[in-house]
């Protein structure tokens, strides 16, 4: 004779739980999301990237340092004011422009560039002149021809 599968009855207590009130928060990062926020820095730092051919790059060694220390600044200035009744978005945004803001300054102090543009070898097209190119079919101002009413 087969087995019967078992069945269930309607009315078992087993029911599923119910979440009606269910929250969700970005805000503060786990120790886990940190560390991989760390990891990250250290990366960009000590690794080849636009900014480390503008800035140059730092040793792992230095990168983890520094790291850390741009990490914690940034966690510490953004907790002291981060809201409890917010989900966390805007808060980690700000947390995440907060790291970029001293990354850069990191990497500008450390190269000695006080805001002021990088002299461009003599080889290389300016962002100006590139600028000018891209927006005119004018030709360059060494070969304009003179107005025809100067002719008259």
């Amino acid at each position: 004779m087969a087995e019967a599968e078992p069945q269930l009855d309607a009315t078992s207590t087993t029911a599923a739980p119910k979440h009606t009130n269910v929250s969700f928060s970005i805000w503060p990062p786990t120790e886990r999301t940190r560390d991989a926020v760390r990891n990250r820095l250290v990366e960009t730092l000590s690794s080849t990237s636009i900014l480390s051919k503008r800035y140059g790059t730092l040793s792992r060694e230095e990168a983890v340092d520094v790291a850390k220390r741009i990490e914690e600044e940034a966690f510490e200035s953004i907790g002291a004011t981060a809201a409890t009744d917010d989900d966390g978005i805007e808060i980690l945004q700000v947390y995440s422009k907060e790291i970029s803001k001293r990354m850069l300054e990191t990497v500008k102090a450390r190269s000695g560039e006080s805001g002021a543009p990088a002299a461009q070898p003599a080889n290389e097209p300016t962002l100006k002149d590139e600028e000018e190119d891209a927006g005119s079919t004018a030709p360059p101002h060494s070969e304009k021809i003179e107005s025809v009413a100067d002719d008259e």
